[in-house]
C-alpha cells in the first residue's frame, strides 16, 4: 500500500477502457464505472447499485435510481456535471428492495459521506454494513442545476433537450448538441460552482475502493486507482476475465504528472479558502487551518 499525500492511499494506478461496445457507446471515458458495476453484479459481488439517471423533465438534471440489471446500470452511463443525491436511496435499497450487497458511485464528497455513515451509523443502522463496493469519480468542482442551465441556454444558446454530451477537458467545458458543439473556458464557469466545492481538498475520491476519471489517460480511456484490497481484487479479476483492456499509466506530464498536478492544485487552492474563513473566525466542518500547529484548534 502506498500512502500518498496527494492521491491518497492506493496500491496501483493503471489506464483502462471497457471492452463491451454496448458499454462504451453509452459511456463517457472508457466506460469504466458502468463496466465495473455490471461485472460486480454478474459476479454476485453486489446485488444492485445506485446510479444517476436523467430525470423525466430534463436529461441533464439527474435523479438517483436503484439499478439491479445491466440495462438499468447503463441508464446511468455518462457524466453529469451536477449533483445527484445517490446516498439518499441507501435505506430504500436495503429496506424496500432487500439488497444485501450495495454498490455505490460518487464524487469525493459523496464517498466521504458514505464513509462517515459507516463510521457513525446512528441514522443508518443495519444499512451501512450492506455497502459492498464504493467507486469514486474524480471531481474538481460541481455545479447546481441552475448553473448547468445557464451554460446550456445562455452561453451556448441551445435547449437542454438538444444536448447529447458534456465533457470537461483541456481547460474547457464542451457541450455537444444536435446542432454542433459549444466550448466554454473553465475560467468563465468560476463562481457558478456549488459553494462547498471551494473547501473540498479531495480530487480523486481518496476514500473509495476504486477511483477513476479521464485525467492521465488518452482519449477514450480512464485512469483507475486501485485503493483497497477489495477494489484491487475486483479490478484484477475484471482484467483477467477480459472485461477491461489495460495499459500502464504514462508517468509523464500528460499522465501521472497531470493527475498529481490537478490533485495538488485543488488542495492548495481550497486550503487557502479554508484559511481565509478560519482567519475570519468562521468554522468549516471537518477542515483545519494549514497555519496552525494544532490542526483541530479552529474546528
Amino acid at each position: 500500500m502506498i500512502h500518498d499525500s496527494i492521491l491518497g492511499p492506493y496500491q496501483e494506478i493503471i489506464t483502462a477502457k471497457a471492452k463491451d461496445n454496448k458499454v462504451t457507446s453509452k459511456s463517457q471515458d472508457g466506460g469504466i464505472v458502468s463496466s465495473i458495476m455490471i461485472y460486480a453484479l454478474e459476479k454476485n459481488i453486489i446485488d444492485g447499485t445506485i446510479v444517476a439517471v436523467p430525470s423525466k423533465d430534463d436529461p441533464w438534471n439527474p435523479e438517483p435510481m436503484i439499478a439491479t440489471t445491466k440495462k438499468e446500470i447503463l441508464k446511468g452511463a455518462g457524466t453529469k456535471y451536477t449533483m445527484c443525491p445517490n446516498l439518499s436511496l441507501i435505506k430504500e435499497a436495503t429496506r424496500e428492495y432487500g439488497l444485501e450487497k450495495i454498490g455505490t458511485i460518487g464524487t469525493p464528497c459523496q464517498v466521504m459521506g458514505l464513509r462517515k455513515m459507516q463510521t457513525y451509523p446512528m441514522g443508518a443502522r443495519n444499512v451501512t454494513d450492506k455497502i459492498a463496493l464504493s467507486l469514486g469519480i474524480y471531481c474538481m468542482e460541481n455545479f447546481p442545476y441552475e448553473s448547468i442551465k445557464t451554460f446550456i441556454q445562455d452561453k451556448v444558446g441551445v435547449k437542454p433537450s438538444q444536448v447529447t454530451k458534456m465533457n470537461i477537458t483541456k481547460g474547457k467545458l464542451f457541450i455537444t448538441h444536435t446542432e454542433g458543439e459549444g466550448k466554454i473556458p473553465l475560467k468563465e464557469t468560476h463562481g457558478y460552482e456549488q459553494s462547498g466545492c471551494n473547501y473540498c481538498l479531495d480530487y480523486v475520491a481518496e476514500l473509495a475502493d476504486v477511483s477513476c476519471g479521464s485525467v492521465g489517460a488518452k482519449p477514450g480511456w480512464s485512469t483507475i486507482i486501485k485503493r483497497t484490497d477489495k477494489g484491487k481484487s475486483l479490478i484484477d479479476q475484471a482484467i483477467e476475465d477480459d472485461v477491461l483492456e489495460t495499459a500502464p499509466i504514462d508517468e509523464g506530464k500528460f499522465g501521472l504528472e497531470m493527475l498529481n498536478k490537478l490533485a495538488t492544485n485543488k488542495k492548495k487552492k481550497n486550503q487557502k479558502n479554508i484559511d481565509k474563513k478560519l482567519d475570519l473566525g468562521l468554522n468549516i466542518p471537518f477542515t483545519h487551518s494549514s497555519k496552525k500547529e494544532n490542526p483541530y484548534e479552529n474546528r
